[in-house]
């Protein structure tokens, strides 16, 4: 079995390799490097990508990834493991939530990218063309961002070719998050795929988004279910032997809805992640910088609060939280 190369990281069969994948420099910003690890099987399989840090302060899945290098054993794995450790290395050590220094981008809207962009859109690009492009199936891990507070849930996007979509409906039981949320909304556009996930999904490769962990906190817990995700993954794509078993009893999120900031000023929840309200209930308020309110913000039907912004500064036209409308299947 040949070794297998990405940029100028090359892993022999049965073996770890690690380096950077380099984002070239541009007049304007110095470009950027992409940490990845390699794991390289001893008997061919499929080429399974795991992405962490497309959000710089989603610390969770980098944790999880960093630990996974030293516990996913090559000489036992059939098929290929690529993990992008921080796919948005500015945004990491800007500790920024959602968008990118420099060019104030959400790395996560840019998909596919372009190689003569903004360095969001050129990270974008090398993920697209090195990473995507390599793998036969991708999980893009996030959590809740360093304002979000966060219950576990999968997205299980259905728009596009149903094959594609069903294999990644299995992917999301085999992760293991009980909450998965059903996403018929997404581009079929390859050009304009905007998500990474998608990206991955409009190229004919089975794709999930994972979110654990909230806020800024290395939650031990929300470590291990990421850990132990990757593990249910590897053992439904017949990567390895062992990994726990799907999800026994999803719950499947057929209707969702982001709630963005209708002013900008100080946000103050009043329900907490997890939580059932009905339809119309107060979900928190918007006021000035006098504590005067701007808004109140309610909820458009009945349903879970899948996340909640716990931080108090909110701008115009960002989201405040998620409420998803469940249906046991």
């Amino acid at each position: 079995m040949p070794a297998f190369t990405i940029g100028s990281i090359t892993a022999a069969p049965g073996t770890l390799a690690s380096g950077l994948l380099v984002v070239p420099a541009r007049p304007g910003d110095a470009g950027t490097v992409i940490p990845i690890t390699v794991a390289h099987g001893a008997a061919p399989g499929p080429v399974l990508a795991l992405v962490a840090g497309t959000h710089g302060s989603e610390y969770v899945p980098i944790v999880a990834l960093q630990r996974l290098r030293s516990q996913i054993n090559p000489a036992r794995l059939r098929g290929t493991v690529i993990m992008v450790h921080i796919a948005n290395v500015p945004a990491f050590f800007g500790r920024r939530v959602y968008y990118s220094p420099g060019d104030g981008q959400n790395l996560n809207r840019v998909f596919p990218g372009r190689a003569d962009g903004t360095l969001s859109e050129r990270i974008a690009d090398v993920i697209t063309r090195e990473v995507i492009g390599r793998a036969t199936h991708l999980a893009d891990l996030h959590g809740g961002d360093g304002n979000e507070s966060l219950r576990p849930y999968s997205y299980w996007i259905t728009t596009g070719n149903p094959e594609v979509a069903e294999a990644s409906r299995g992917l999301a039981l085999a992760f293991g998050l009980d909450r998965i949320v059903v996403d018929g909304g997404r581009p079929t556009d390859p050009a304009m795929s905007s998500f990474l996930s998608n990206t991955a999904i409009t190229r004919g490769k089975p794709a999930i988004t994972t979110e654990a962990g909230d806020r800024t906190r290395v939650d031990e817990d929300m470590v291990a279910s990421v850990i132990d995700g990757v593990a249910g993954l590897l053992r439904h794509l017949d990567m390895q032997d062992d990994g726990p078993a799907p999800v026994a009893e999803p719950v499947w999120i057929n209707r969702d809805a982001v709630l963005r900031a209708g002013a900008t000023g100080l946000f103050f929840a009043s329900v907490v992640k997890g939580q059932y309200v009905g339809e119309g209930a107060a979900l928190g308020r918007i006021v000035d910088y006098f504590g005067e309110l701007l808004e109140e913000i309610r909820a458009p039907f009945a349903g879970e609060i899948m996340y909640i912004v716990e931080t108090p500064p909110i701008t115009k036209g960002e989201p405040i939280g998620m409420v998803g409308s469940t249906l046991n299947s």
